[in-house]
């Protein structure tokens, strides 16, 4: 970990240039956020306190906007809303001229560590080289509007702290750490020169780099799940099913069996959190919901029954409106190919159902293996008006995918509100040109529209005349 940590410290340079070459005139990110300049291309504007003026507020909560209103912000969070509010003496003061104050995009099934193109598109890279190519990727990230990810999988630790601590920019991380898998599971991409493993043994070099783990008992995956909250995580990740991008995982195989699955939840509930799934189908659904799984996660090929069953337990629902475009980073005519259009032509159903049964549902990407495909972050949001109002696909991606971080409990890395704009919430915010409500196609241009990006309080991006 301690090397990785240096890796993303000599990274940090890339992510300035990235972030000038995204938007050569903003106010953007350096590597180190605790100064106070504002100077185009220097560190973030950090300022105790902010004063928008002039702002029409979308809340995360409500899909409609308020009439013109002030916002004031003190350190880290909103501490009032009101018109025409009184100016401090030092605070800095932004005059919004009537744009839309938003909450910043939450992605809930986001891959810190795999979006960007490994060179191999598996898991088999040197971590240093992973770990240098996910900086920029971060940084692009945040700067797309999205002030928070939930990873669902990859040793994304070390990351995480480093722009927690202003090494680097990037999103607020909430790790799962290694995805849990079992041999031949969705997350095994060993080959049969890895076999056989010893039980308890790490199964590769996949294991020791902390992407994926493998566990083939309960015993083993209480371990496994032990070491991932060891190292931060703050809910655990598990595929129940099988998967596209792994080998050996045909899309319709059932995992875990229940005791491995109870023996995650009970590690995870001991600990004051939860376990999500990856699953597809209603077998694997079915199963892990009986194991006491609160989340899961796709769901692309779930039928009435499955539905149902979620709607009638309160879980959650954390599935993605596939691009067509993700296939393309699997070989033509390879099983992992033809596994994705199995799951692409699902999207349709997945989402009838959560919408009839009115299922507690996330917005998240899952997107992986392509710096290009993850500049799909925010087209994939506006998609969501196939199945959603505008109003509707942005209050998912702000204040109910942060209603869904609160599961963290006391595992909450980032306690308090987030993805909303109220009074003592986190100060994660957007300034829009335009109204998203009424053209959400602003939210897939956000070079554009986007004029200033803030995360805890601080300007990354300042795009105002």
């Amino acid at each position: 970990m301690p090397t990785i940590l240096r890796i993303i410290g000599i990274a940090a340079a890339a992510v300035l240039s990235v972030s000038q070459m995204d938007n050569a005139s903003a106010h953007v990110l350096s590597a180190d956020v605790s100064t106070s300049t504002t100077a185009a291309g220097g560190s973030p504007a950090v300022s105790s306190v902010v004063l928008f003026r002039n702002v029409r507020i979308f809340d995360g909560v409500s899909a409609r906007l308020t009439g013109v209103q002030d916002v004031l912000i003190r350190g880290s969070h909103i501490e009032r809303i009101a018109p025409a509010l009184a100016a401090e003496p030092n605070a800095q003061i932004i005059d919004g001229g009537g744009r839309v104050l938003m909450p910043g995009l939450i992605d809930a099934h986001w891959h810190t560590m795999l979006v960007a193109d490994p060179g191999r598109g598996d898991f088999e890279n040197d971590p240093a080289y992973m770990a240098v190519v996910a900086v920029p990727e971060a940084s692009r990230a945040l700067m797309r509007g999205f002030t928070t990810v939930r990873d669902c999988g990859g040793s994304s630790f070390a990351l995480k702290n480093a722009i927690d601590n202003g090494v680097v920019a990037g999103p607020r991380i909430y790790p799962s750490g290694a995805m849990i898998s079992v041999t031949s599971g969705h997350g095994d991409f060993r080959t049969p020169r890895d076999l056989p493993r010893t039980l308890g043994a790490p199964g590769s070099f996949i294991d020791h780099s902390g992407h994926a783990v493998i566990a083939d008992s309960p015993d083993e995956v209480r371990m496994r799940v032990r070491e991932q909250l060891m190292q931060g995580a703050s809910q655990i990740k598990l595929t129940a099913g099988g998967g596209v991008s792994s080998p050996h995982s045909p899309l319709d195989v059932v995992t875990f069996i229940p005791e491995e699955l109870h023996a995650a939840v009970e590690a995870a509930s001991n600990w004051g959190t939860y376990v999500t799934v990856h699953a597809y189908t209603p077998e694997a659904i079915t199963q892990a919901i009986g194991a006491g799984v609160k989340v899961i996660e796709h769901g692309s090929l779930m039928d009435e029954a499955a539905a149902r069953l979620m709607a009638s337990k309160g879980i959650w629902l954390s599935t993605q409106p596939f691009p067509a475009e993700l296939g393309s980073v699997f070989p033509a005519g390879s099983t992992q190919a033809e596994k994705f259009k199995e799951i692409f032509g699902g999207t349709d159903n997945a989402f009838r159902l959560a919408r009839k049964y009115r299922l507690k549902t996330a917005f998240g990407t899952d997107l992986l293996f392509s710096s290009a495909l993850g500049a799909l972050q925010n087209q994939m949001l506006a998609n969501l008006t196939q199945w959603y109002t505008p109003g509707e696909a942005l209050v998912m991606a702000t204040g109910t995918n942060g209603e869904l971080l609160q599961l963290t409990g006391k595992r909450n890395p980032y306690p308090g509100r987030i993805g909303v704009v109220q009074e003592g919430a986190l100060a994660d915010l957007l300034l829009v040109d335009g109204d998203p409500i009424a053209d959400i196609s602003l939210i897939a241009r956000p070079e554009q529209s986007l004029q200033i990006i803030m995360k805890d309080g601080v300007i990354y991006k300042n795009t105002l005349p």
